[in-house]
């Protein structure tokens, strides 16, 4: 480890005055069983199982408890999850007849018993129950395991990757990752590795003014340009899929704040499902610094949108004299913004 006024500023550890745990070095604790409670809700409530298949409709209804221990712990940057909880969920299904008259209508449960780190590479036990054991509940039962559980086990997935990547506690707020300039990639997760396969993302990085950078990527989406669009312009939205406090205004001059203040700026163009342009900054940078972000939305391909974003004058260190500033940019944008609405909105390649 370096002293204090020699070597790689990254690497220093340093006593703040206003406390700040810098690139998380300390080691750090973040309790997220309530923050796993309102994931797994938004993620298995109100899911369509069967939706007419052999005259039979089924859904999830809501999540009913998820019981246990969930945290996160970060050292050095390093994030260490821990959880061991368990899930239950209610679903409600429907047979008709031929001619769409109801012939029974039930309830029922799906338990998830143990979903757990140290299982985070396997699909944990489902069990499902009836409350109405007769020949067309069983027949409603079954079929709500056979449709039912690899839906369920997906979302599972996508709460266990959101753990991984750190879930509440994680390195968002422009303090994503301690690394060294160049890094080895076998080193990447099969989970970041996936991640970056499906994205169909082209990137590049390309020197600006002495001091900035700028980026450029290319992202594709399987939806309507308006309605990614409308994602990236709506705080609910961004509430949901970032799990922070957002609040963005609709209006050319209007003001924006993401990542529970971390990021703010000020809308400079806007034209729905075509273009977004902002001035964007990280309260790290020095005062009085901004860079411009530009959206490019193309939709000419049938079911798919490309969209082409640029950030420019990005500074190469913030205020602390931390000089991962670009990549923990570009990777925000990638893992924390454009992979995460894949994820919760179930877009994407």
């Amino acid at each position: 480890m370096a002293k204090y006024g020699e070597g790689d500023k990254r690497w220093i550890v340093e006593e703040r005055p206003d406390g700040t745990n810098v690139h998380h070095w300390h080691w750090s604790e973040t309790n997220c069983l309530e923050w796993s409670r309102n994931l797994l809700s938004n993620l298995l409530s109100d899911l369509t199982i069967m939706d007419g298949e052999g005259n039979l409709y089924i859904k999830t209804k809501k999540v009913e408890k998820v019981n246990g221990d969930a945290y996160v712990n970060i050292r050095k940057a390093k994030i260490i999850p821990g959880y061991e909880i368990s899930v239950s969920l209610s679903w409600e299904g429907e047979a008709r007849d031929a001619d769409g008259k109801s012939l029974l209508k039930v309830a029922g449960s799906i338990e998830i018993p143990y979903i757990a780190d140290e299982n985070a590479d396997e699909d944990p036990e489902i069990k499902v129950t009836v409350k109405d054991e007769g020949p067309i509940g069983k027949r409603l039962k079954e079929a709500v395991v056979s449709k039912g559980k690899p839906i369920v086990w997906e979302k599972v997935r996508v709460y266990v990757q959101s753990m991984a990547n750190g879930g509440p506690a994680a390195p968002a707020k422009e303090e994503l990752e301690l690394k060294k300039p160049s890094t080895d990639k076998s080193s990447s997760s099969p989970a970041s590795a996936a991640a970056a396969a499906t994205s169909s993302t082209q990137t590049k990085k390309e020197t600006s003014k002495k001091g900035f950078k700028s980026i450029a990527l290319t992202e594709r989406f399987h939806c309507r340009s308006v309605d990614l669009y409308d994602i990236l312009m709506n705080e609910n939205s961004w509430k949901w899929f970032s799990q922070s406090n957002a609040k963005i205004s609709r209006e050319v001059g209007g003001q924006f704040s993401l990542f529970d203040g971390s990021v703010t700026g000020t809308n400079q163009e806007l034209q729905v499902g075509k273009l977004i342009v902002q001035k964007w900054r990280f309260g790290s940078w020095a005062d009085g610094i901004h860079s411009t972000v530009r959206l490019v939305f193309d939709d000419s391909q049938s079911g798919v949108t490309t969209v082409k974003l640029t950030q420019i004058d990005i500074p190469e260190e913030d205020r602390y004299g931390n000089s991962t500033v670009v990549e923990n940019t570009e990777k925000g944008w990638r893992d924390l913004i454009f992979n995460k609405i894949r994820a919760l909105f179930r877009f994407g390649v």
